[in-house]
């Protein structure tokens, strides 16, 4: 394992208040003065899903990177060959503090429980920022990144990027406009067809092994707790089937699929959840499991609430729910919208939208032109000073609800009570305690 700087929790503060005092000692005007013409940008995470936001945004005609950081000394390759010459970190810390007002604005595309340590930090230091989902581990820290992000003034984005294609925008204006077609929504069944352990399927903590020479394993834990490296259990891809790590089915696509839900509808916090699964143990998330919710109900629902209920793990709604056309079946991931008189399905991951309605299709022009860049976005929107569809004051309560329902998942058949207002669950007390979660030294959020 490579050499790490040993960054104990007073150097970290005093590092990264020292950097976010020099920024903020410059006039926002004259640091911004270069955004017109030039965005400078900051990557953490460099390959898959990074290169993919990394690519993506530096797209745009009018961003500079400016440094790129990642763990692995192995998976910077691809960001080379696209931009050479743009300077290597290994600690996201000494990256922001050494590069201070050379960054405008930093990407996040790191395991779920380096979003908000990493997010946080750079916010605190006046930079906007694009993170991908779920945008944040635990409830708590997606309370924080929104509140910052609204006290800092800064635009933000969550990487869900089918928020922005034409097909989710075209749902929600037809399950918005087309409310005449099916009167208002009595309740939603939202599912996937993968489960908690969909890569490693394993429910024990692996043998130690070697950790590979290009790894820098202690910031790849990050704010995790210590534990020894296992080959192709965590790094790169697995970490999203640990507790520790990753947030299980519902994390890596409930922010996809509840995503038009909560648009349409126009949701805001659950206050009831209760869940029931196949079973989990505190190192890993659940195999199959249903996650029911109670929302307030809105302008587009009958009741005063709305049940929004998620499956994973090859559950879907029950069999005859919804009476769909002879040859139709429900999709292997999507939304199923319960009408007074019909129903609406929404196919994730750009699947056209169908309205239904007495086990007929109801033919219905598709909108169009109504999509947009989603990377593209957040850096206009920078440049310009605006804010996103999709930032944290949106994307932050609906990871909340993610992250409510995992908690739920680990404590089954508990109905827990959530008060959003006074952040507070009612429920076991080890159920209230994940709200949050203990950082290593070095890797909290201040």
């Amino acid at each position: 394992m490579k050499n790490t700087v040993n960054w104990d929790r007073r150097t970290w503060i005093g590092r990264s208040a020292a950097a976010g005092a020099a920024v903020l000692g410059v006039p926002g005007i004259l640091r911004a003065k270069h955004r017109d013409q030039e965005l400078h940008v900051a990557g953490v995470g460099c390959n898959g899903m990074g290169w993919s936001d990394i690519s993506a945004i530096g797209s745009h005609s009018k961003v500079k990177f400016v440094g790129f950081c990642d763990i692995d000394e192995s998976r910077f390759n691809e960001v080379d060959k696209a931009y050479p010459g743009v300077k290597h970190f290994f600690d996201y810390r000494e990256m922001l503090t050494e590069l201070g007002d050379r960054v405008d604005a930093v990407v996040v595309s790191t395991p779920d429980h380096m979003h908000a340590p990493i997010a946080m930090m750079a916010m605190n230091m006046g930079k906007h920022i694009y993170c991908q989902k779920p945008l944040t581990h635990t409830v708590w820290e997606a309370r924080q990144m929104r509140l910052l992000a609204t006290k800092k003034d800064l635009t933000t984005q969550m990487g869900n990027q089918i928020h922005s294609a034409n097909e989710y925008r075209a749902a929600v204006k037809m399950i918005q406009d087309r409310r005449d077609v099916g009167g208002k929504v009595i309740e939603v069944h939202s599912w996937v067809g993968v489960q908690g352990r969909q890569y490693c399927n394993r429910t024990d903590r692996p043998s130690e092994a070697s950790v590979p020479a290009s790894v820098h394993w202690d910031l790849w834990l990050g704010a995790a707790p210590w534990r020894p490296f296992a080959a192709d259990v965590y790094h790169p891809f697995k970490w999203r089937d640990w507790q520790d790590f990753g947030s299980g089915a519902l994390g890596d696509f409930g922010c996809h699929i509840l995503d038009p839900v909560f648009t349409a509808l126009q949701l805001t916090a659950p206050t009831r959840i209760v869940a029931e699964n196949e079973g989990t143990t505190r190192e890993v998330w659940p195999g199959p499991e249903t996650i029911t919710y109670m929302f307030p109900g809105t302008q587009y629902t009958v009741d005063k609430e709305l049940k929004v209920t998620w499956y994973d793990g090859g559950r879907k709604p029950p069999a005859g729910l919804a009476k769909l056309p002879p040859g139709v079946e429900l999709p292997g991931a999507g939304s199923l919208f319960l009408y007074e008189n019909g129903f609406f399905l929404v196919l994730p991951h750009v699947g056209e939208p169908r309205w239904y309605r007495e086990g007929d299709y109801v033919t219905h022009q598709v909108h169009t032109g109504l999509g947009t860049n989603h990377w593209h976005d957040w850096v206009d929107a920078v440049i310009n000073r605006k804010k996103t569809t999709d930032g944290f004051e949106y994307a932050g309560p609906l990871t909340e609800a993610v992250q409510l329902g995992n908690i739920a998942a680990r404590v089954p058949g508990k109905t827990l009570t959530w008060d959003t207002e006074a952040f507070r669950l009612q429920g076991p007390a080890e159920a209230i305690a994940m709200l949050t979660k203990e950082y290593r030294p070095g890797f909290g959020i201040g």
